[in-house]
């Protein structure tokens, strides 16, 4: 039975993931070797409760309910001692995950059940870098994670199928949908949206449409809640980048080879939000939508 869960890695994912556990009455270690980020990540998680307060979807008292089984480590060590479930969400690099997994894999229980966030790196290779490759699966949840309703769940090679069952029964208890999919790179979710974003990327690159234009065309054309480059500015242009790489080299086929605007803003450091400019401009406090100066006609 799952009851004990540490999430480690505080940021944007990493804070939301607890969220969501807090508030389905689970017990929660959120661990960062960072204590100002632990301190961001428990004021975000407070001020995003609030919001859903303001909405009526939860009251004060399941705030405070749901905030008391929250507790913050700086150490992985003590985070992991006493978990049924471990889910990594730290930053999108394989070096940084296999180096977790093995610390992870060294300080939690026995029985405990070894879980990624990633998004497109191999879930096999990370479990290999374990001595518990049957116990390790990948949950990736959508940002942001306590209103998006998906986690694709996936199955290494090794991954047992009673550990799948039951990352599919949690999910349920979270009041999301899981969706199973196998080991292969970008997975469902990124292997079809990468794509999507950097033909996006491809068409302002080569003079075919401006930002505006392309978003546009997506949002009222398709029905996207978002346009593709406002949706890679909101991921981050780096990530992007880095799954497109892990797409590129994984299935070596030049359709994934990332486009140079994108390659050439990252090295920039224009990043989208977390920056403060990628296609677009980003002002604390102002949801309008303004395009960046680089790309304004």
């Amino acid at each position: 039975m799952i009851q004990n869960v540490a999430v480690i890695g505080a940021g944007t994912m990493g804070n939301g993931i607890a969220h969501v556990f807090i508030q389905h009455h689970y017990n929660v270690v959120l661990a960062d070797i960072s204590q100002p980020q632990l301190e961001k990540a428990v004021a975000t998680i407070h001020k995003n409760f609030d919001r859903q307060i303001s909405k009526g979807t939860v009251t004060e008292e399941q705030k405070q309910q749901a905030l008391s089984l929250l507790t913050t480590s700086s150490s992985i060590k003590e985070a992991v001692s006493k978990a049924d479930l471990v889910i990594e969400a730290a930053t999108e690099n394989e070096t940084i995950k296999l180096n977790l997994f093995a610390e992870i894999d060294k300080a939690a229980p026995a029985h405990a059940i070894l879980a990624s966030n990633t998004s497109s790196i191999s879930i096999t290779k990370i479990a290999a870098a374990t001595t518990r490759p049957a116990f390790v699966i990948g949950m990736h949840f959508m940002n942001p994670v306590p209103v998006m309703k998906l986690v694709e769940i996936i199955n290494g090679y090794a991954t047992d199928r009673a550990v799948t069952e039951k990352i599919i029964t949690l999910s349920e208890q979270l009041n999301k949908v899981p969706c199973v999919v196998n080991d292969y790179p970008g997975f469902i979710a990124n292997r079809i949206l990468m794509p999507m974003i950097n033909e996006a990327i491809f068409s302002l690159y080569e003079g075919i449409a401006g930002v505006h234009e392309i978003d546009t065309i997506m949002k009222l054309g398709m029905a996207h809640p978002m346009g593709p480059l406002q949706l890679a500015d909101f991921i981050g242009l780096d990530v992007c980048l880095s799954i497109l790489n892990v797409l590129h080299e994984g299935f070596g086929n030049p359709k994934y080879a990332p486009c140079p605007l994108l390659k050439k803003m990252v090295t920039a450091g224009k990043l989208g939000v977390k920056s403060g400019e990628g296609f677009y401009i980003y002002s604390k406090g102002s949801k309008e939508l303004v395009v960046s100066k680089s790309f304004s006609v």
